[in-house]
């Protein structure tokens, strides 16, 4: 019987490369897209050999898989859990809505947002991959309608409840827009007038533009 001690020392060093290889996988895919993310390519970035990281994944798509799991990861940490120190409601839409723009505008990846860029490269290919990506935005939006639901039944925005999913779609759709047009241009400006017209939309549905301060994005 092996070793407990020499099990348990194999899968920390394990679990530690795997964690280092998706470090690499991630930044990559924003840039190249998941098709993009082969082996041989992520062997290169992460100075890894290609069999211990075919071994690690076991294949293309195994790869692909944990690579969107590791970037939804990183998109809670960066976005979801900091905004969750705010009640419900309006603020914490309003520093939810800001960490989404800082996370493209502080390039967490060289790509800009991880799921805009992933998203182009598996929209026509339905699958495992096309899934796991689909369920990463469905759940971003879900979390954003649920925050806009909470301030409308608080009192907080005055528009009926049933438009909570129609905001929330305008939203992210002007964070989406400021992470393409800052890709493509290279200027920081989109972030800003995203933030605006954030609060722009936010005051229209009945907000208090005291509660919106952190939309405040400097360019």
């Amino acid at each position: 019987m092996a070793d407990p001690v020499v099990l348990d020392g194999r899968r920390v060093r394990g679990d530690a490369s795997r964690r280092s290889v998706l470090e690499s996988a991630t930044d990559l895919a924003s840039v190249d897209g998941l098709d993009g993310l082969t082996i041989g390519r992520l062997s290169e970035a992460s100075g890894r050999s290609k069999s211990s990281i075919a071994t690690l994944f076991r294949g293309k798509e195994g790869l692909q898989l944990a690579t969107v799991l590791a970037a939804r990861e990183i998109f809670f940490t960066a976005i979801v859990e900091p905004a969750r120190a705010e009640p419900r409601g309006v603020r914490r839409i309003a520093v939810l809505m800001r960490n989404a723009l800082l996370y493209s505008k502080d390039r967490v990846f060289s790509g800009g947002c991880f799921f805009a860029a992933t998203s182009a490269d598996v929209d026509s290919k339905p699958g495992p991959v096309n899934a796991a990506v689909r369920a990463a935005i469905d759940d971003w939006h879900g979390y954003v309608t649920a925050q806009v639901a909470a301030a409308i039944g608080a009192g907080e925005l005055s528009i009926a409840a049933q438009e909570a999913d129609q905001l929330a779609f305008e939203l992210i759709a002007f964070d989406d827009a400021a992470n393409s047009r800052s890709l493509l241009t290279g200027s920081s400006e989109p972030y800003r007038r995203a933030a605006a017209a954030m609060r722009t939309r936010l005051i229209a549905a009945g907000a208090d533009p005291a509660l919106l301060g952190p939309l405040g994005i400097d360019e």
